[in-house]
């Protein structure tokens, strides 16, 4: 898949999971938010009064790997790393903390994408 179809799979992805997290009450605070050489936040919310730190994978299926399988140590560590920027540049942590959610959307040759929402993983 060439770069241009991966971003735009990518885009429908974090479309797919912005729209689920609305769904279920939260608040975007922003998405796609860089903190220099770190990295990208794919979508920033706040559930009540928490902030939530959200990882989006999406694959087709078939695909070499199930998007929930996606978070590795290293990457878990980098949305740490990416979730104290945040906090540094926002006035500290809330007083519901700080999480880190990872949503993977699967999109079948035919129906319906599935979207599933992991709270609290890394």
């Amino acid at each position: 898949m060439n770069a241009n179809a991966t971003g735009a799979l990518g885009r429908y992805g974090e479309d797919l999971a912005a729209r689920r997290l609305i769904a279920a009450g939260m608040t975007l605070l922003a998405r796609n938010w860089r903190c220099g050489r770190a990295g990208e936040i794919d979508i920033v919310a706040r559930d009540a009064d928490a902030l939530v730190i959200c990882e989006v994978k999406t694959r087709r299926d078939g695909s070499f790997e199930h998007p929930m399988a996606a978070v590795t140590p290293a990457k878990a560590e980098r949305l740490r790393r990416l979730a104290a920027c945040w906090l540094e540049r926002s006035g500290g942590p809330p007083p519901g903390g700080v999480r880190i959610d990872l949503i993977g959307v699967l999109l079948p040759r035919r129906g319906a994408p599935v979207v599933e929402h992991a709270r609290g993983v890394a």
